[in-house]
């Protein structure tokens, strides 16, 4: 049985929870993340040196960075949609898993952080407009992508579609009033 660690609540760990949902798989879920120090122990850090969370083991192997973990389920439970065997399709759900984590998840951390998780007295207004703007420009970009098909990767849903809905769910429910491209949201 696949054995899980992370807090539930958190935006990377949720990659994780869907994507083994999506498989139908069975696991054990470990709840750790949420505490000081519950990433800093011995078994923990044994599993990631980066004491970071998520992280899965699935017969003795040990993966954590959630979009890696993403891509390892896929291959290893997904079938052909999740995880092509063509080197070129896959490729067009892995470009969006790596855009989501290098352009998408940093403009929207800031958003969140700066707004959902600061206090109102606290909040830099002028950052978190920032971040709403470029935040808005990556959803812009997508919904012309989503225009031509309704997955990321064709036809039907990838593992690249999982890391920007993430995203795009905790975007719609942090509270801000934000854009609603067609596209998008017909997506979402």
């Amino acid at each position: 049985m696949i054995e899980f660690w992370g807090r539930k609540n958190a935006y990377n760990v949720q990659k994780v929870s869907w994507m083994l949902a999506e498989l139908g798989l069975d696991y054990q879920h470990h709840d750790v993340g949420s505490n000081p120090g519950d990433l800093q122990t011995p078994e923990m850090l044994a599993l990631n040196p980066h004491a970071r969370v998520p992280l899965i083991r699935d017969d003795g192997a040990v993966i954590w960075e959630s979009n890696s973990i993403v891509r390892y389920l896929a291959a290893r439970y997904g079938g052909t949609e999740l995880y092509s065997p063509d080197p070129f399709q896959r490729s067009l759900a892995e470009r969006w898993m790596d855009w989501e984590l290098s352009k998408l998840q940093p403009d929207f951390i800031e958003l969140f952080w700066g707004y959902y998780r600061t206090p109102v007295d606290a909040r830099n207004m002028a950052q978190v407009q920032a971040a709403a703007r470029r935040c808005a420009s990556h959803f812009e970009l997508l919904d012309r992508h989503l225009q031509r098909q309704p997955f990321l990767a064709g036809d039907f849903l990838s593992m690249g579609d999982i890391p920007c809905a993430v995203c795009l769910y905790r975007y719609f429910e942090m509270g801000l009033v934000v854009e609603q491209p067609r596209f998008v949201m017909q997506w979402y």
